[in-house]
Formats: C-alpha cells, sequence, structure tokens
C-alpha cells in the first residue's frame, strides 16, 4: 500500500499560502484569487510517492516550462520559486505590448540565424519541437488573439502586456502550478537517486528551508543566483556580457536631430579586436537618432553580434554609415550633378535631391559636417563638394564612446554552454532530472521576439521532457502496486 501525507494550504495573513507536508514546508502563492477575510483552511490529499518539480525562475521560460509539465503530467507537483514578481520582462517587453515572438520565419534554418549564441545548435530539433507558429497557436487557444506587425515582431492585438500575463498565470493556475514569491534558492546539490537537495530561503526571514526535488528545472535568466546553482551542479558559465544595447556617440550636431529615424541605412561595425571580416557586423534596417547617439533595428542587430568583442574593447569602436544604400557611388554622384544643374538659383539647404530620403534637418547634418555654408546657390558648389557629400552619404563615420541601454529588453550574451545540455530535453549532460531554459543558456537573439521565443521553445522542450520522465514514473509505479 501508498501511503497518504496530508497536505494543507493554510491561508496567512500577508494572503500567502504555505505548503506543508511531513517532509516539507514551501511558501507560495497559488494561481488564484481569495478575498483577504478569507480564513478557511483548504486541505488536499497527496501520495508521498507523487514527485515534486522545483522551478526556478518565474519568467517566460519558467512559467510555460511548469505549465507544459503539468500538462503532460498532472500528478507531478510542480513549484515555481521567484524572487520577485512573476513574468517582469514580459510585462515590460515591446513598451508594455510585449512582443510574444516574430512572425517572419517558417524556416527554422533561417530563424536560427537571428540568434547570435546558439544560431548554429539552434538549427535542428529545437525550432522544430516548437516554433514560433506552435506559440503563436498556443496562445491562440488560449483566448490571445495576437497580430504580426510589418516588421515580423508579434504582439497581442490588445496591445497590451497584461493578455499574455493573464493568458499564463490562468492556465498556471489551471494545471495546478504552485508559485512562490519573495524567496530565493540558495543552494542545489544532486543527490543519491537523480534527486535534488534544495536550499530555499523564505521572504524576510533568515530561515532557509531544505527541499528536496525528484526534478529541477533552472530558468532564472540572468541573474547571478541562477549562474550560480548552475556552478553549484558542477556546469560551466561564460561570462555574461550585454547583448542589446545602444552606441553612445559624442556628437554635439547629431544630438541636435534626436528622434530623427533614418527609414533604411546601411552600418558597419568595426572593432579593434576584431580582424577577420564578420558578416553578421554589417547590418540594414532603420536606424534612430537619440540623444545619447543611435539606437534602432540596425544598431540593436549589431550590439547582439558584437557583443562580446564590443565587451572586450570597453565599447569603443567605429561605426561606418551608409545612408543610401540602394544607391551606389556613381549613380549618387550623377544624382548631385544633375540636382545642381537643374536647381541652380537654389540654396544648398533648400533643395536636395528626394531621392535620398533624408529629412531636412539630417541634410543640414551634413552640411555643417563638412562645413559648408548652406545660404550658398547650388550653382556655386564645385565638383569636390558633389565628390565630397557623396562621400559622406556613403561613408559616414562614427566613434563609438560607449554603451547605452535599450529600455524594452534587457538581454544577456553568455551563460551555461549549450554543449553541456542535450537540446532537444534541455536536460543537462552532467546530472539526470536537472533541466535548463531560457536566458541562463548561452542564447540571445536579436531584437524582434527572438528571446521570446527561445523561452517558450525552451521551456515547452524541458517541460515536456520532465513531464515525461514524471509520467514514465507514474505508471511503473502503478506496475509496481500491481505486482505486489
Amino acid at each position: 500500500m501508498v501511503n497518504s501525507a496530508r497536505l494543507t494550504l493554510q491561508l496567512q495573513s500577508s494572503c500567502q499560502y504555505s505548503f506543508f507536508s511531513k517532509k516539507q514546508s514551501i511558501p507560495c502563492t497559488i494561481f488564484t484569487h481569495i478575498s483577504t477575510k478569507c480564513s478557511t483552511t483548504l486541505a488536499m490529499s497527496q501520495k508521498k510517492s507523487e514527485e515534486l518539480l522545483v522551478v526556478v525562475g518565474g519568467g517566460a521560460a519558467g512559467i510555460y516550462g511548469a505549465i507544459w509539465a503539468k500538462t503532460v503530467a498532472p500528478n507531478l507537483n510542480v513549484v515555481v520559486i521567484e524572487k520577485g514578481k512573476p513574468l517582469t520582462k514580459v510585462k515590460i517587453s515591446g513598451g508594455g505590448r510585449c512582443n510574444v515572438t516574430n512572425g517572419h520565419y517558417v524556416d527554422n534554418l533561417i530563424l536560427a540565424e537571428n540568434y547570435p549564441r546558439g544560431h548554429k545548435e539552434l538549427r535542428g530539433s529545437f525550432f522544430k519541437m516548437h516554433s514560433p507558429t506552435d506559440t503563436v497557436l498556443w496562445f491562440s487557444n488560449h483566448g490571445v488573439i495576437l497580430k504580426t506587425e510589418d516588421d515580423g515582431r508579434v504582439f497581442p492585438v490588445s496591445d497590451s502586456s497584461s493578455s499574455i500575463i493573464d493568458c499564463l498565470m490562468s492556465e498556471a493556475k489551471k494545471r495546478g502550478v504552485v508559485l512562490q514569491t519573495g524567496n530565493v534558492v540558495m543552494s542545489a546539490s544532486a543527490t543519491t537517486g537523480r534527486n535534488f537537495s534544495i536550499k530555499i530561503r523564505k521572504r524576510m526571514s533568515e530561515h532557509v528551508e531544505n527541499v528536496e526535488a525528484n526534478y529541477l528545472l533552472v530558468a532564472s535568466g540572468s541573474s547571478q543566483e541562477g549562474y550560480g546553482l548552475a556552478t553549484q551542479l558542477d556546469h560551466s558559465i561564460i561570462k555574461p556580457v550585454p547583448s542589446l544595447f545602444t552606441f553612445k556617440i559624442d556628437d554635439m550636431k547629431l544630438k541636435e536631430l534626436t528622434g530623427v529615424t533614418l527609414n533604411r541605412v546601411k552600418a558597419k561595425l568595426k572593432l579593434e579586436t576584431v580582424k577577420k571580416n564578420i558578416p553578421q557586423l554589417t547590418q540594414i534596417g532603420p536606424m534612430l537618432v537619440t540623444h545619447w547617439g543611435l539606437s534602432g533595428p540596425v544598431i540593436l542587430r549589431l550590439s547582439a553580434w558584437g557583443a562580446r568583442d564590443f565587451s572586450d574593447t570597453g565599447y569603443k569602436g567605429t561605426l561606418l554609415v551608409d545612408f543610401v544604400p540602394d544607391i551606389g557611388a556613381d549613380d549618387l554622384h550623377a544624382l548631385l550633378i544633375r540636382h545642381k544643374n537643374q536647381f541652380q538659383k537654389q540654396k544648398l539647404l533648400n533643395s536636395y535631391p528626394s531621392e535620398l530620403g533624408l529629412v531636412k534637418r539630417f541634410w543640414k547634418y551634413i552640411l555643417d559636417r563638412q562645413g559648408f555654408d548652406e545660404d550658398i546657390l547650388w550653382a556655386s558648389v564645385s565638383k569636390n563638394f558633389l565628390f565630397s557629400v557623396a562621400t559622406l552619404l556613403k561613408s559616414c563615420s562614427f566613434e563609438v564612446k560607449g554603451k547605452g541601454q535599450f529600455k524594452d529588453e534587457f538581454v544577456t550574451a553568455g551563460g551555461v554552454p549549450l554543449s553541456e545540455i542535450f537540446i532537444n530535453t534541455m536536460e543537462s549532460r552532467i546530472h539526470s532530472n536537472l533541466f535548463f531554459a531560457g536566458e541562463i543558456l548561452n542564447v540571445d537573439g536579436v531584437t524582434g521576439g527572438f528571446n521570446f521565443q527561445n523561452a517558450w521553445s525552451g521551456g515547452y522542450i524541458a517541460g515536456i521532457s520532465i513531464g515525461k520522465l514524471a509520467a514514465a514514473a507514474k505508471v511503473e509505479e502503478g506496475s509496481d502496486l500491481v505486482c505486489s
């Protein structure tokens, strides 16, 4: 016979719940809404033999992984431990809209190319098991209508991250996932029998709780606590460095253009530490002028691909920008000559070729940078002027003096090497029943929804892998009971 343990969910004054059993006590918040006036003690029975999954981190990967583990193995006890508020990055991403994924990539091989760290390893089973299409379908099936914008970014139609958060929280509640907030996993070690001994420090207390878990999923993002747990469990850590950031440029004239968007430029980042040609350090797309320098998709992609080398230089480098990438140098020179001949009586500042696609403020910047009098007439300009303007438009140099922060995404390069896990299960190659998902791994994507897709795919794979192991253990236990 299998003995039964009595567990109670007892409401505390802070409207938190404590999860008690004979073996362990885990303070937790349940995904539900109960009045603060309620003082009823809820009780349920649980078999001692039912296994426990502890998820470290209540972000996208952790919550999604917990949901899928409970979906595959309903009898598995799943506890998510989050030291702060759950799904914080989901709330703030995309300016509060939540850039769920990217909808422009059906080919998984091409999709993987959007990951500076991971583009080789993710070409195989990773996105085949859970693709952006699968992500969109899951949220749609759970009541969240999504839309794909022109650049491929996918958002809820509500334009509010609350739609995504409410969906995940509701499904977690439905599946019976337990969330413990405000507590920290202090340490974790592998024990005999493929279990894990976990020490948890309670909220507002120095008291440390000892918990034994059958499965451990570390999805703690780029936190130092998560890296510490990984090293305690014999994994190595590739030094984390910022991945998505803007460029600081000391140029007072450029600062006057704050808010100007250049819809299509070609930008190349040159770093002293990089001697070979890296194709990804040249990007094409929109660029934004900010009060501290340059931002926009082109800059963010360059920061992602150059993250580690850029860090080695102290975030110093040279940015070469082609403001008219679709016009060749000879054609540009000819275009300026035609404009001179056609508008000889016009002032330089007031007249310039519309084909350049530039706003007047930026044209003024080009003239000022070259030291030209903006009030002279086109008839007075020399061939050298035309050549110098064409040269500057095709190759304008900016000295990068440092990095800024991209407010919508906080992403790092580094973490647990992908070589130390099985990509098709997200399980550790070092310890059985130990899993990783999300940003704690050395995986990061460019801006546009790719980092969340890494979280959804990794969380899904880890969750179903754990669920299958737990379900198989349940079947094996049932077979042993029949035999006995």
